[in-house]
């Protein structure tokens, strides 16, 4: 039996971005053969809408997950709640199945693992974790972007 890999849904070919769209991963048949691959959209398992209005942290996901921050999309609306809900609900995922491992979508603001855009929405990325990332981080679930599935 492989081992599990939850994956970003982007990622895996999913069209679930802010977009609509997806960024399939280049070398997802490889990764099919080593692992069994369990894809996962946080945005929209917290209840968020395909395509949605672009989301950034408005301050780091560790603050965001105490309650002492917020995620807002580019027209201002808070939605910290359904961030806070797909993290979850990624983490019963991981906890059901009993994945140690992650490969997620790096600048996403649930699934970055290296960098998350600044909260200005000018584009600039700063370094950070997503707030699924930052959960799946305490779960200790061995987290890797898309540029490090070398390490896997």
């Amino acid at each position: 039996m492989k081992e599990k890999l939850l994956i970003s849904g982007c990622l895996a070919g999913l069209s679930c971005r802010y977009d609509g769209g997806s960024k399939p991963h280049p070398h997802l048949d490889d990764l099919r053969k080593d692992y069994d691959l369990i894809p996962v959209c946080p945005e929209q398992a917290g209840g968020l809408s395909t395509p949605r209005i672009p989301n950034e942290l408005q301050d780091s996901a560790a603050e965001i997950l105490f309650g002492r921050g917020k995620v807002k999309n580019q027209a201002g609306e808070d939605c910290t709640e359904q961030f806070i809900r797909g993290a979850n609900e990624t983490l019963k995922v991981v906890r059901l199945l009993e994945i140690k491992k992650a490969l997620l979508k790096d600048g996403s603001p649930s699934c970055g693992k290296n960098r998350v855009y600044d909260g200005t929405f000018s584009g600039k990325s700063i370094t950070g974790r997503g707030i699924t990332a930052e959960k799946l981080h305490d779960e200790g679930v061995d987290i890797y972007s898309e540029d490090e599935t070398d390490q896997l």
